[in-house]
């Protein structure tokens, strides 16, 4: 669900220029005390440029939504798109970008850390042709992330090099989360790009196949000034889920990869709880196997809730709804995946085979009747 907000007054400057040349996408959440001082920034930077500035927020808590729709009172280069029910950067991104109306387009954040003096010199190498996509890098000459800690540093750095050897990416900074691009060049991949996840960029590198003319310009990575950064220990998981769904040509999606390993931590769970059932509380091996499963179940059911589908996570009295719901579909996923191995096993009796295609119909079931009944969007 889309709440646009579009500004009434008939004298704004955007109907006085005509339409704009340049879109810049600034996805939000929690960045109401950044929103206008970043337009201010905009303003003085594009001055001579018809030019818009579409944020896109997330429902943020704090009103952010609320304060771009009086800025786009105001100001007609202003729009806002408000997103219900669904979180993310990549996707955010995405919407913000097919919204516009500009032949290009500039993705920065809202924090104030990324360089806007540096938009037009990136509108000029896609206007004269001498690139598809500019990406404002940190990794190359008058570049720098000093404003990064150690540990964000060594990850920044490790995420990038997996990005290039894996996926054979050639841009120096595929993390970077200032670009801008030809409109109709993304349009082309926009199918194919990921709407979970925080690295937009990689992912249009990655979808492009190298196809996309690419330029890099260095800029100086700022401090933030105020809010907090949206970066949390999930996003490596992010990044690991996007790399494989890229290295198997988007055969199967980031959310199930996801889902997949977060199945594989409920492996170990149920183990585990077998164990201490069987050792610990000497129970007979039916009922410490029955526990095992439903810690396992509940176990899958909170980091999916918490990670998978954290841009449709659930709350308050819904999660102790879509919990059941869970046990009920991993019950039947339980009897399919028992289906299908003794059906594998009867015509090729190879225990590892068969057990390995049950578990394969037991994943991709639980994974389909969970996203139809438990975190079905709304």
């Amino acid at each position: 669900m889309n709440e646009i907000l579009r500004p009434t007054t008939e004298s704004s400057p955007a109907v006085v220029a005509g339409l704009p040349v340049l879109s810049v996408v600034v996805p939000t959440f929690n960045e109401r005390d950044n929103v206008i001082k970043l337009f201010e920034k905009l303003e003085a930077t594009l001055k001579g440029i018809a030019w818009e500035v579409v944020y896109v927020d997330d429902n943020s808590p704090d009103g952010t939504w609320d304060v771009v729709r009086e800025l786009a009172r105001r100001d007609g280069r202003v729009r806002c798109i408000r997103r219900i029910g669904r979180r993310g950067l990549s996707g955010a991104c995405i919407e913000g970008i097919l919204a516009s109306c500009a032949p290009y387009a500039a993705v920065m954040d809202a924090d104030l850390q990324h360089d806007e003096t540096q938009l037009p010199k990136m509108l000029s190498l896609l206007q004269n042709g001498a690139a598809e996509l500019v990406v404002g890098s940190r990794y190359i000459e008058g570049g720098s992330a000093d404003s990064f800690n150690k540990q964000r540093a060594s990850a920044s750095a490790f995420a990038t090099e997996v990005a290039k050897r894996v996926l054979g990416v050639a841009v120096a900074d595929p993390m970077s989360g200032f670009f801008m691009i030809r409109r109709d060049r993304f349009e082309q991949l926009a199918p194919q790009l990921s709407t979970q996840g925080f690295k937009i960029l990689l992912d249009i590198v990655a979808t492009a196949h190298g196809k996309l003319k690419t330029v890099e310009i260095p800029y100086r990575f700022g401090s933030r000034l105020h809010g907090e950064s949206k970066l949390d220990s999930m996003v490596a998981l992010d990044f690991l889920g996007l790399v494989l769904a890229k290295l198997t040509n988007d055969a199967v999606s980031l959310r199930f990869l996801l889902f997949a390993m977060v199945g594989g931590t409920g492996l170990f769970v149920h183990l585990g709880t077998l164990f201490i059932a069987l050792r610990v509380f000497e129970l007979p091996f039916a009922e410490a196997q029955a526990s095992g499963a439903l810690v396992a179940m509940t176990s899958n059911f909170i980091l999916n809730n918490f990670l998978t589908y954290r841009d449709q996570r659930l709350k308050g009295f819904a999660i102790l709804r879509g919990l059941i719901a869970f046990y009920l579909v991993c019950s039947v996923g339980l009897f399919a995946n028992v289906g299908v191995a003794f059906s594998v096993y009867d015509q090729e009796p190879i225990w590892w085979l068969a057990g390995a295609a049950g578990a394969l119909m037991g994943v991709v079931w639980n994974y389909a009747m969970s996203g139809l009944f438990v975190w079905r969007k709304r």
